[in-house]
């Protein structure tokens, strides 16, 4: 780890009452990038805030958007601040084929992809294997995932129904997702937690985002230590 970050860190965190740092703490020690999700040129504003709202409960550290036609904007009444907890990785060049610039960086980073499907010759959400990381794939509103998207994907997966209707919307669908996978993989031997250097960096960036003038006491105490 990072000596120089960790004397940051020490020092901020004198900034924060001992239950907010036990909070954050907490809430540390449970995030996982082992899980993460693709949410494929979604145009609502409020389904992506809502999914991003719903994945930082739940855990996720992550979250991939891909804008191919449609750009994502914020919608801070569904988010409610629940961004400044998670990262947001964003695809969004012009011109680009952004879903494979994506795809390409995951499987860089070792996650086999799986894309979200109503068809039933998927596999079934609560099958995944979750010993390998793995992202979840979710295309837009109307058209689901492209077709780019289906061809790449390791495999196809569905969450059951037994309804008429078939398909749910895209933050309810996500919510389905993560409620059946991350309790299964929090149970099992898999090494899911973030590593000790991913957790100093993040914890760091979670001080900053919760003490007021905190860029004016890291200057500070740099010069204090220089």
């Amino acid at each position: 780890m990072d000596e120089k970050r960790q004397l940051i860190i020490d020092h901020l965190a004198h900034y924060l009452t001992d239950r907010r740092r036990e909070t954050l703490e907490r809430v540390l020690s449970l995030r996982t990038r082992h899980i993460t999700l693709v949410l494929e040129n979604i145009f609502q504003p409020h389904n992506i805030s809502a999914v991003v709202r719903t994945s930082e409960c739940m855990g996720m550290q992550d979250l991939h958007v891909v804008d191919n036609d449609n750009i994502y904007e914020v919608n801070k009444h569904v988010l409610k601040g629940s961004n400044k907890w998670i990262d947001i990785i964003r695809y969004k060049e012009k011109k680009a084929n952004n879903t494979e610039r994506c795809f390409t960086h995951l499987r860089t980073a070792g996650y086999k992809i799986y894309v979200t499907d109503p068809a039933v010759d998927g596999l079934p959400i609560h099958q995944i294997p979750i010993e390998e990381k793995f992202a979840l794939v979710m295309g837009n509103e109307k058209e689901g995932a492209s077709e780019y998207a289906l061809q790449h994907a390791d495999r196809k997966v569905h969450i059951p129904m037994v309804g008429f209707t078939e398909s749910m919307n895209i933050s309810v669908s996500a919510a389905i997702c993560l409620s059946t996978l991350l309790p299964k993989l929090r149970l099992s031997n898999t090494m899911w937690q973030l590593r000790e250097e991913e957790k100093q960096i993040i914890r760091l960036q979670w001080l900053k985002k919760s003490i007021r003038r905190s860029d004016l006491i890291e200057q500070e105490f740099l010069r204090s230590i220089a």
